[in-house]
């Protein structure tokens, strides 16, 4: 009797299963994209860009996220709501929603494993939240929803050791974004998006500082993200060279 090979995945965008070994998959190449702009990255018309370079003088790209005016959720990952894939060009339209996109791909891309992103923010507030979406843009600007991942200032460092933010202190994060088998084709273009909610799939931040669940008040927090020589802001990707 055969024995079979202890990981099966389906490669999205291929559109098919494919048998591994381990997992993580040893060959895939973690590649650092970095976020660049001219400081006008808001809104899918913004100036923000996604690539292999380490940037230069930069300057900060900044935003206001609202507690009362909070990014809705476009499918995904969701229990009780619309799930799977779903058109985010509606929520590029938003001023506090950061895009940042790639060029043109020559060839076919496949990134499959854990996705994360380092990510080098400022706000005004004691506590916030920071939330990043990789997305696949289709030749006919139809921009599908890959993986996405949270994270609350307050536990940056551990779930278990809750502590404020400096208010104006840049501060790294590292969001886990889950992981994913997805194959962006040639004539697709990578696109990440970086904003401070994504309600109701999470729950929105009210940026007080204040006892989580029990606080009625909800405060605005002006949000910096910052991509320049010292602060490398960047999605790592685990790509299988095929």
């Amino acid at each position: 009797m055969l024995e079979e090979p202890p990981v099966r995945l389906f490669v999205m965008g291929e559109n098919r299963w494919r048998d591994e070994n381990e997992w993580p998959l040893a060959r895939a190449r973690y590649t650092e994209m970095f976020l660049h702009s001219g400081g006008h990255a808001n809104t899918l018309a913004g100036d923000g860009k996604l690539g292999l370079a380490h940037p230069g003088d930069e300057p900060a790209d900044r935003y206001v996220y609202d507690p009362a005016d909070p990014v809705p959720t476009r499918a995904g990952t969701t229990l009780g709501l619309k799930a799977g894939v779903f058109d985010q060009r509606e929520v590029e339209q938003r001023s506090d929603v950061l895009v940042y996109t790639g060029e043109t791909l020559a060839t076919d891309l496949e990134v499959t494993g854990p996705v994360t992103m380092v990510l080098y923010a400022a706000s005004s507030a004691p506590d916030t939240d920071f939330v990043a979406k990789l997305c696949d843009v289709r030749p006919d600007g139809y921009v599908q929803n890959i993986v996405e991942g949270v994270v609350r200032a307050r536990f940056r460092d551990a779930l278990t050791a809750p502590s404020p933010i400096v208010p104006e202190r840049v501060y790294e994060y590292r969001l886990d974004l889950w992981a994913t088998s997805h194959l962006f084709k040639a004539g697709h273009r990578l696109r990440l998006e970086v904003s401070s909610s994504n309600f109701p799939r999470y729950d929105r931040n009210p940026n007080t500082g204040h006892e989580l669940f029990a606080d009625a008040a909800l405060e605005r927090a002006h949000q910096a993200v910052f991509h320049d020589r010292r602060y490398g802001s960047r999605v790592v990707l685990p790509v299988i060279p095929r």
